[in-house]
């Protein structure tokens, strides 16, 4: 029996047609299949791979911790170097009002304390998001996700969420002296990453002050350089209460995190234990996230995350694109419908390059490569898209 067999006798897949490669080997932006066939990777785990796959210093960092220690404690009873560590490289590269962070294990767990958290710090029980948000898929996130026909089988949800519509500044009077935190995406990613315009942020930011609300932004893919700063709000002039994080910052190790200030982060301590994890901040993994920090400003990925980008507008032009969508290296390519982006991804993969799609916009195929990529393998990338493209015309 194939391993691929043995995978869907006990596994559990999240759909009926997984694209089904057998990593054997991966380094850099490429994968290599048990049979020997290499892709080249422009999804990056989705977007969790800034430094491309096994960067050498984050396996010296995962190798130095694992020769000292592993899991001792429960978060937060033990001072443990790697988690100090990584706070410190945090606040060095935050705002002084996110210098407090809380690490845990996933996006979606992060989202759950600052929900936790806003809640129990204005003693308010409204939560207002966005339409064609996704926020993670625990029952807190899912109750905040803004797409109806995902969340409808898990029904009913937490109470007390109301949704607005993102960039829509008329809905804003929604956010009320009854709300306790308004959470958005800085750029919203699986409605096919969609920007802030006109200042909208901004707005968020004005009429939270007004009504005492917490603004929480989601950074969990926007964050650490892949568009083009360090984290996705410095483009738009604002810093939010608390700042929610995953995905990149492990450099393809599990982990979430929170940030926010001393005053607001009293809220966890009183009563103690308000918020607990087992392995949130597991010493190899925050060893190998605090070099990730150090990698992504030591290489400048924020800068040539935009020099990127400027070489992917300029060369990726095809009748069958109307648009590219996003900034930096967290990119979309918008076709004219769902059957060629489906196919678009199929036969990519086919050819020895991985694509994939995002959850809300059918027509968008995401180009979320490690920030490490080449211009040569952009160019090898558009050599097999522009092909495919033709056929599809």
């Amino acid at each position: 029996m194939s391993l691929r067999d043995d995978y869907l006798r006990y596994q559990i897949p999240t759909g009926p047609e997984p694209l089904g490669v057998e990593p054997a080997y991966a380094r850099g932006s490429w994968i290599y299949d048990r049979q020997g066939k290499a892709y080249l990777d422009l999804v990056a785990g989705v977007s969790a791979l800034p430094l491309g796959h096994r960067h050498p210093a984050l396996m010296e960092a995962a190798r130095r911790q694992m020769d000292r220690y592993w899991h001792t404690m429960v978060y937060g009873e033990f001072v443990q170097a790697p988690q100090v560590e990584l706070a410190r490289e945090m606040a060095a590269v935050l705002p002084d009002r996110l210098h407090k962070m809380y690490p845990v294990n996933s996006g979606t767990e992060a989202t759950e304390a600052a929900l936790k958290t806003a809640k129990k710090y204005t003693g308010r029980p409204k939560v207002v998001a966005a339409r064609h948000s996704y926020h993670g898929n625990t029952q807190g996130s899912l109750s905040v996700m803004g797409y109806e026909p995902r969340k409808r089988p898990f029904a009913p949800l937490i109470p007390g969420v109301e949704f607005i519509r993102f960039n829509r500044s008329e809905d804003l009077e929604r956010i009320d002296r009854r709300t306790a935190a308004v959470i958005l995406e800085t750029i919203q990613g699986g409605a096919g990453f969609v920007e802030p315009q006109n200042d909208y942020l901004r707005q968020v930011r004005k009429r939270c002050d007004e009504t005492g609300a917490l603004l929480i932004l989601d950074e969990i893919q926007t964050g650490f350089a892949r568009t083009g700063r360090m984290f996705g709000f410095e483009h738009y002039g604002i810093v939010p209460d608390i700042l929610i994080t995953g995905k990149a910052l492990g450099g393809g190790f599990p982990i979430g995190a929170f940030h926010t200030s001393k005053e607001i982060s009293r809220t966890l301590t009183d009563p103690p234990m308000s918020h607990i994890t087992t392995f949130g901040g597991h010493p190899v993994v925050a060893a190998v996230a605090a070099e990730t920090v150090r990698q992504l400003q030591k290489l400048e990925l924020d800068r040539r995350a935009l020099e990127m980008e400027k070489h992917i507008r300029q060369n990726f032009k095809h009748p069958l694109i109307g648009k590219i969508r996003g900034r930096g290296l967290m990119l979309a390519l918008m076709l004219p419908d769902k059957r060629r982006a489906d196919l678009l991804v199929r036969r990519a993969l086919e050819r020895g390059l991985i694509l994939f799609w995002l959850l809300y916009e059918p027509r968008a195929v995401r180009l979320t490569p490690p920030l490490t990529v080449s211009r040569h393998e952009l160019d090898y990338a558009w050599e097999i898209i522009s092909d495919i493209l033709n056929e599809l015309a």
